[in-house]
């Protein structure tokens, strides 16, 4: 069985390595086996947890924390940008994000808005239902997107699009669309990015 993290001790530290290549759930697992041994360890010990390694979507850090905190009072602290920003997409895609001009909006997009820019768009704020962004490059969204978005406008098909909340009746990148269905019942996953696939499929997830 593969160990999806790794712990080591240093002099002021614990220092907990995530696998780049782990998917949350085999994290966990492993996290709940070697959280006892790690409880062992400290004893009366307050010594603060770095976690580093792969780079965490907020949910992912809260998880872990919850997690250890069951079983450790302890401080805890990650090695990971609590915003995912382009350096972020590259690693969790292992895609080639091309370096373009990016333009930041701060504030949110209001319905019967629509801003375009040739590169990559960074919007500080929502964009409203009825609202629209379109990029050539990249759309990264700070907060959630329920709005129409389009990136890659110009055909590029490595373009992403990144939200805390994807929550659109439609996506597209390049010329691919995805219709977003509503989830029925009261248990909703949350959308956070949508790429292209080596398969030419437009992926939300």
């Amino acid at each position: 069985m593969s160990n999806y993290i790794t712990i080591s001790i240093k002099k002021n530290q614990v220092v907990i390595k995530v696998d780049e290549n782990a998917e949350q759930k085999e994290i966990m697992t492993d996290l709940k086996k070697k959280i006892i041994e790690l409880k062992n360890l400290y004893q009366d010990d307050k010594t603060p947890i770095l976690i580093t390694g792969k780079v965490l979507k907020n949910k992912e850090m809260d998880e872990i924390q919850n997690l250890i905190k069951k079983f450790i009072n302890v401080q805890i602290e990650f090695d990971s940008p609590k915003v995912l920003g382009l350096h972020g997409i590259k690693k969790t895609f292992y895609k080639e994000v091309a370096t373009s001009e990016t333009k930041f909006h701060k504030g949110s997009i209001r319905s019967g808005q629509r801003m375009e820019f040739e590169g990559s768009l960074v919007i500080i704020g929502d964009v409203n239902a009825g609202a629209e962004v379109i990029a050539g490059e990249n759309i990264v969204v700070l907060g959630n997107l329920r709005g129409l978005a389009h990136a890659g406008a110009k055909g590029n098909k490595d373009a992403v699009i990144e939200a805390a909340e994807i929550d659109a009746v439609q996506v597209r990148i390049a010329d691919k669309v995805k219709e977003i269905e509503k989830d029925e019942g009261e248990i909703r996953k949350v959308k956070t990015s949508a790429y292209i696939n080596d398969n030419d499929e437009l992926i939300l997830e």
